[in-house]
């Protein structure tokens, strides 16, 4: 029997670099690719009830673009920035106009790196952020956005 209601739908952005995962340092971005991070972000989502729709881009100016198409007809935002984390004024000012819940993913504990990783331009727009447990933080996102959405019981 269906309700009638649609399913939630999740953007997940991926940020600069994030293409080339499976050849990046192991050490700190996982050995998976994004194409096998992704199938695992849309099946976490499917079996929670929800729609996931991936994009990933190097090029800031799309990535803002995707997420002022996130104003309607979406329901919550992952993003991991990556580089543009620590850069990008126009991302964090593109994610505060929307009034959805927005988490912030970094497959790295940033706080253990480069002492310019510590400092985000998102961190203060987003609704929580999960750093340094590598692709599973993905899935922690999804499912805490489930129950942000009345997906799930807390």
């Amino acid at each position: 029997m269906t309700t009638g209601r649609r399913a939630p739908r999740i953007l997940i952005i991926h940020g600069p670099n994030l293409n080339m995962l499976g050849r990046r340092d192991a050490s700190w971005y996982g050995r998976s690719t994004l194409e096998e991070i992704n199938a695992e972000i849309r099946q976490a989502a499917h079996v929670l009830g929800m729609e996931a729709e991936t994009f990933q881009s190097n090029h800031e100016g799309a990535i803002v673009e995707k997420l002022q198409q996130a104003v309607s007809g979406y329901d919550a935002v992952i993003i991991n920035p990556a580089a543009y984390t620590h850069t990008s004024i126009a991302i964090r000012d593109a994610l505060e106009i929307l009034d959805i819940p927005v988490i912030e993913v970094h497959l790295s504990n940033i706080y253990k790196r480069e002492a310019f990783r510590h400092w985000s331009f998102v961190a203060d727009v987003a609704t929580a952020r999960i750093a340094g447990f590598g692709k599973a933080g993905y899935i922690m996102a999804v499912e805490a956005i489930a129950k942000m959405v009345g997906r799930t019981q807390s």
